[in-house]
């Protein structure tokens, strides 16, 4: 019985040192980007359809701040109205009677695939746009480094490195056939902590 005891016990000591390790990495790298959220205001179609042309527009803003600019966070927190009143101007052009809500926060994401890389779940800072009261399927991408967009290999590897992402951390998130178990590792960590809180 001792026996089965201090092996479970060393399992989960090298789960725990294991876990550790990915959490560290993710949240090395969630420090590098800013990821997109918007929100539909319900799952009928009109709404789904709305949420991808403010999603338009709200890209099309954020492009503009993030310009030349250092600190991509300061420069979305700075320009959070200007990013609502575009939501809000698509929106009214639209003849909708709901308004976006436009926050920068820090938000838990599950692991999401792209065309070129998947992201780890984890805790990221979100640029998070809500339509009316949010009670629709959402749209998830990441705005800084700018990867909203199908991009190549190429492509997304010069974005990457252009917002400080290391060549082991572009390779963590394009290599998800030898990624997938550190991926499935932190999804079930977050999900352990939901349930926990």
């Amino acid at each position: 019985m001792k026996k089965w005891i201090h092996r479970v016990l060393m399992a989960l000591s090298v789960l725990v040192l294991v876990n550790g390790f990915f959490v560290a990495r993710q949240q090395k790298l969630a420090e590098k980007m800013v990821r997109l959220h918007v929100v539909a205001a319900s799952d009928q179609e009109i709404d789904q359809e709305i949420k991808l042309l403010v999603r338009d527009v709200v890209l099309q803003e954020t492009g503009n701040l993030l310009e030349g600019e250092g600190d991509p966070r300061a420069a979305l927190a700075q320009g959070l109205s200007s990013i609502e009143t575009a939501a809000n101007q698509c929106l009214q052009s639209l003849g909708c009677r709901e308004t976006a809500k436009v926050t920068l926060q820090k938000e838990l994401f599950p692991t999401r695939e792209y065309d070129s890389f998947t992201l780890p779940a984890g805790t990221y800072t979100a640029l998070r746009v809500t339509i009316g009261t949010g009670q629709g399927h959402n749209w998830w991408c990441v705005v800084f480094p700018s990867l909203c967009l199908s991009a190549t290999s190429a492509e997304f590897e010069a974005a990457a490195q252009c917002a400080g992402m290391t060549e082991q951390e572009v390779a963590w998130i394009t290599d998800t056939e030898n990624s997938r178990l550190s991926f499935k590792s932190l999804e079930l960590l977050y999900d352990l902590r939901q349930l926990f809180s």
